[in-house]
């Protein structure tokens, strides 16, 4: 089988996400993962990175690190990095859903862990 290519126009290569990233390969340890959610502190800035701005305006409200990349349509270890310097220049908050502070009384709450065990070895036996 032949790879298809690219649609023209379309620029998604190794190259550009080299770009992107400065060349890092890297995002920062364990700050993020796919459901971490993240907030914009304030809108884009002049002559702001495009894919840095575009972050922004995604996160005017809580989303998920998986979304983000989705809707950029980027690897999700690019936009770790790009959410590193966000989060290195005091532009967005972060938080995961299970380390949120101070839980309002009402409020959602994660099942614990032997639940969550038992709920999986239930779904094992069928």
């Amino acid at each position: 089988m032949s790879a298809r290519p690219a649609p023209a126009g379309r620029d998604d290569g190794p190259d550009r996400l080299y770009t992107v990233t400065g060349g890092r390969s890297r995002p920062p340890e364990n700050v993020f993962d796919l459901v971490t959610l993240i907030v914009a502190e304030g809108g884009p800035a002049p002559g702001m990175q495009s894919e840095l701005a575009r972050i922004l305006r995604i996160c005017s409200a809580p989303t998920a690190v998986v979304e983000i990349a989705a809707e950029l349509r980027m690897p999700v270890s690019v936009v770790k990095i790009l959410l590193g310097d966000l989060l290195e220049a005091g532009r967005i908050t972060c938080r995961h859903p299970r380390f949120s502070p101070a839980r309002r009384p009402g409020a959602a709450r994660l099942p614990d862990l032997d639940t969550l065990k038992q709920v999986l070895d239930g779904l094992q036996q069928l």
